[in-house]
C-alpha cells in the first residue's frame, strides 16, 4: 500500500514582494495569486548566512530564510518560522543554489518545514533534502490538494527521480538507506572498459569505472553510487559528519580508506579577524567546531591541513590543496564545498556534496551522484590581453538558459583553442564556478599542461591513461560556443553571479571602497601573476591605490605566498600599499579581512559569488583578477585597459 503523507501546517511564499512576506510572518495565510511573482535564486546564504552557522543540531530551527533578501528588506527573523507554524515552503526557480551546506535544509526541518515546493531546485540543495527527510516537489497544484486537506500519495514525491533517490527518500534519508543496501567492507573498483556500449565523454567513462551500484548499462539521470578517492570536509562540517556517521554506524566504526580522506582547516581559520564574528560574540561557537574538528582527526589516521603555526591563516584552501597535490587525472574527489570541481581542471570527476553524503562516504568509501548529462563548452579563439578565465564564466552565468537554470545537474566539459591555452590554474577557474553556473561539475580533458603541473607542485612524474578523453562520437546535451577573441572584460552587478555586463557598458561609474582578490577561484598562482602585472605597471607610471579604497589580497594556499615571494612580488605589494592575507577563506565566507561592515560599501571582489550578505552587507560586485587591481588603483570600477587608456588620456593632456 501507498504510504500517505498529510501536512497540517501553513505555507510560506517567498514572494519578490517583502510585504507579502510580512504579513505572512505577522500571521496572515496567503493564497498563491496573492505572493506572486516568488523570488528566484534564493541561495543557501539567504537560508542560513554564514555567521549562523555555529552548530549542527535543532538549534539551527531559529535560523531559517535570515537572510532572504527582498526589495532591499529583511523580512524573516530569528524564530519566526517555528513560531509560525510553517510548514511548506514555496519559492520560484533554482531553490538552493550556492554553498553546499547542510545546515540549510537541517534548519528548515528543525523549524518545522517538511515540504519545499519550488519551479526548480539546485542539484546539491535537493540531495541534501533527500539525505535528511525533506520532500520537495516541482508540482505546484500540491498546493490546492494540501489545502483542501487531501493526504498526498509518497509516490507524488518520487516522480522523476532516479531508482536510488527513490529509495532513499522511501527509506527516510541517505544513511538508514545505506545501512540496509550498500556493502559493508568497501574496496576501490576500477570496472573494465574493453566492453564499451558506446561512445562516452570522460566523465561518463570514469563513473561506468568506478560505479558499484547499480550494475548494467548506465543512462543519464541513473542514480549510483562510486567508489571515491579523495573524500574531504572543512572545518564548518568535519564535526557535523563525524556526529552523523557515528549517529548510523556506532562509535566503533573504522574509517573505509582512511588514508584518502582529508580534513581542512581553511573556513574559519581567520574568524578572529571577522568584523560579524566578533561583534556577535561567535568566536566561542567557532571554537566549537574546531574542536570537533580537530576531534576528529585526533581519532582517525586521516590526513590534515591545518593552521599555521605561530600566524595567523592556514596552509590553504581546500580545492586549491587538493589540487596542488593530492587530485590525479580520472579520480573521483568529493567534499562538503560547492566548489569542490575546482580539481576537474586536471580531468578528475569532482563535485561537491553535503555533511550526510561525505560521512556516508567516509563509512563506506561511496558517494551517490546521478549519470550527468554533458554539455561541451567549445572556446574558440585567444583571449585578448587582461581577459581571463573569469570573464568566460561571467559570459556564461549571464545567458538567458543558465540563469534559467537549464544546466541544473550537467557536466560542463570545456574544449577549444582558448582553453588549450591556458594554464591549471586558469581551467580551475572555469571548473572551479560550475557551482555558480548551476552544473554537476566541470571537467577539461587532461593533456601535457596537466601533467607539468603536476611534476612542478609536486615533484612527481605521471602518464596519462589511454583512456582518458572522450570519444569523437561522444552524445552532448548541447553545444555552446564562445568566441574567445570577442570578450571583453565584465563584472557581475551585486545580487546574484548571473548579473554580467561588460564594464564598457556600465552606463555611470561605480566607486569603489573595497577591491579583494583572492579564495579558491582567484588566489592561485596564475592570479597573482595578474595583481602583480597591473600594480607594477601602475607603480611604474606612479599610482597608488586611491585614497577612499583599500586593497586586500589573500593567498590560496602557502605555495602560493613562497611562489610571491621567490617571484619579488610582495616588495611590489608592500610599495602599493595592499593589505596582504594569509591562506584561508576569508572575505569570500564573510569570515576575514575583506568584508564590507555596512550596507553603503562597495566591493570589487574576484570571489566566485555575490549573493546577499555572502561578503558582508555591502554591494558585490564580482571582476577578474585585473579588474580588481586596476579598480583599486582608480577608485571605481575599472577594466586593466580602461585604466592604461586613461594613463595615456592624462599624460597626453599634460
Amino acid at each position: 500500500m501507498t504510504r500517505k503523507i498529510r501536512f497540517a501546517g501553513r505555507f510560506l511564499f517567498l514572494s519578490c514582494d517583502s510585504d507579502a512576506v510580512q504579513r505572512q510572518i505577522a500571521g496572515q495565510d496567503l493564497a498563491l495569486p496573492a505572493a506572486l511573482p516568488l523570488r528566484d535564486n534564493i541561495s543557501t546564504d539567504e537560508i542560513t548566512p554564514v555567521v549562523i552557522m555555529m552548530t549542527y543540531d535543532e538549534r539551527l530551527g531559529t535560523y531559517p530564510y535570515v537572510g532572504f533578501k527582498t526589495e532591499g528588506k529583511l523580512p524573516i527573523g530569528n524564530d519566526a518560522i517555528k513560531h509560525g507554524g510553517f510548514e511548506i515552503t514555496v519559492a520560484g526557480k533554482r531553490y538552493g543554489k550556492g554553498s553546499s551546506r547542510e545546515s540549510s535544509p537541517l534548519a528548515e526541518k528543525s523549524a518545522g518545514i517538511r515540504l519545499i515546493i519550488a519551479e526548480s531546485f539546485e542539484r546539491i540543495y535537493r540531495q541534501n533534502c533527500d539525505n535528511i527527510g525533506i520532500y520537495t516537489s516541482t508540482d505546484f497544484s500540491l498546493i490546492e490538494r494540501i489545502r483542501a486537506g487531501e493526504a498526498i500519495d509518497l509516490d507524488e514525491f518520487l516522480v522523476g527521480r532516479d531508482a536510488i533517490t527513490q529509495q532513499v527518500i522511501r527509506a527516510g534519508g541517505l544513511l538508514p538507506y545505506s545501512q540496509q543496501h550498500l556493502p559493508k567492507q568497501p574496496a576501490k573498483v576500477f570496472n573494465s572498459l574493453v566492453d564499451l556500449r558506446r561512445p562516452m565523454t570522460l566523465v561518463e567513462k570514469i563513473i561506468e569505472r568506478r560505479c558499484v551500484a547499480p550494475q548494467g548499462d548506465l543512462h543519464p539521470g541513473d542514480g549510483v553510487f562510486l567508489s571515491a578517492d579523495w573524500r574531504f570536509s572543512h572545518d564548518y562540517f568535519t564535526g557535523m559528519c563525524a556526529h552523523l556517521m557515528h549517529g548510523a554506524f556506532g562509535e566503533d566504526l573504522e574509517l573505509a580508506r582512511p588514508e584518502q580522506i582529508i580534513a581542512f582547516q581553511d573556513h574559519l581559520i581567520l574568524a578572529d579577524q571577522s568584523y560579524p564574528h566578533v561583534r556577535d560574540n561567535l568566536l566561542a561557537a567557532v571554537g566549537g567546531l574546531a574542536s570537533a574538528h580537530d576531534a576528529f582527526v585526533r581519532r582517525y589516521p586521516v590526513l590534515a591541513h591545518g593552521a599555521l603555526a605561530g600566524q595567523s591563516g592556514s596552509e590553504g584552501i581546500c580545492h586549491a590543496l587538493l589540487t596542488e597535490k593530492y587530485a590525479l587525472p580520472g579520480q573521483v574527489v568529493v567534499g562538503t564545498d560547492s566548489h569542490t570541481p575546482h580539481s576537474g581542471a586536471l580531468g578528475c570527476l569532482a563535485f561537491g556534496a553535503g555533511a550526510t553524503d561525505i560521512a556516508n562516504s567516509w563509512a563506506t568509501g561511496f558517494i551517490r551522484c546521478r549519470m550527468p548529462e554533458v554539455i561541451k563548452v567549445e572556446l574558440k579563439g585567444r583571449l585578448r590581453p587582461g581577459v581571463t578565465a573569469k570573464d568566460i564564466v561571467l559570459e556564461l552565468l549571464r545567458s538567458e538558459p543558465i540563469r534559467q537554470g537549464q544546466a541544473i545537474g550537467a557536466v560542463f566539459e570545456y574544449t577549444g583553442e582558448a582553453v588549450s591555452a591556458l594554464s591549471i590554474d586558469e581551467r580551475a577557474t572555469l571548473t572551479n564556478m560550475v557551482a555558480e553556473l548551476g552544473g554537476f561539475t566541470g571537467i577539461v580533458i587532461p593533456d601535457q599542461r596537466a601533467v607539468a603541473f603536476i611534476r612542478e607542485r609536486r615533484g612527481i612524474e605521471i602518464e596519462l591513461e589511454d583512456w582518458l578523453f572522450s570519444d569523437p562520437d561522444a552524445h552532448y546535451k548541447e553545444r555552446i560556443v564562445i568566441d574567445c577573441a570577442a570578450l571583453s572584460a565584465l563584472v557581475a552587478a551585486p545580487g546574484d553571479p548571473g548579473n554580467g555586463i561588460a564594464l564598457d557598458d556600465l552606463e555611470q561609474p561605480v566607486p569603489v571602497d573595497i577591491a579583494y582578490g583572492g579564495s579558491c577561484t582567484a588566489g592561485k598562482r596564475e592570479d597573482f601573476d595578474y595583481y602583480h602585472e597591473v600594480l607594477a605597471w601602475g607603480l611604474a607610471r606612479g599610482l597608488r591605490i586611491a585614497e577612499h579604497t583599500r586593497l586586500y589580497l589573500q593567498f590560496g594556499t602557502l605555495a602560493v605566498r613562497d611562489y610571491c615571494q621567490q617571484r619579488g612580488y610582495l616588495d611590489t605589494f608592500e610599495q602599493a600599499g595592499v593589505e596582504l592575507i594569509m591562506p584561508g577563506c576569508g572575505a569570500c565566507a564573510n569570515c576575514g579581512p575583506g568584508s564590507s561592515t555596512h550596507a553603503e560599501q562597495v566591493t570589487v571582489s574576484a570571489i566566485n559569488r555575490n549573493f546577499p550578505g555572502r561578503s558582508g552587507p555591502g554591494q558585490v560586485w564580482l571582476a577578474s583578477p585585473y579588474t580588481v587591481v586596476a579598480s583599486a588603483l582608480l577608485g571605481r570600477l575599472a577594466s586593466f585597459e580602461a585604466l592604461q587608456a586613461d594613463f595615456a588620456a592624462e599624460a597626453e593632456l599634460a
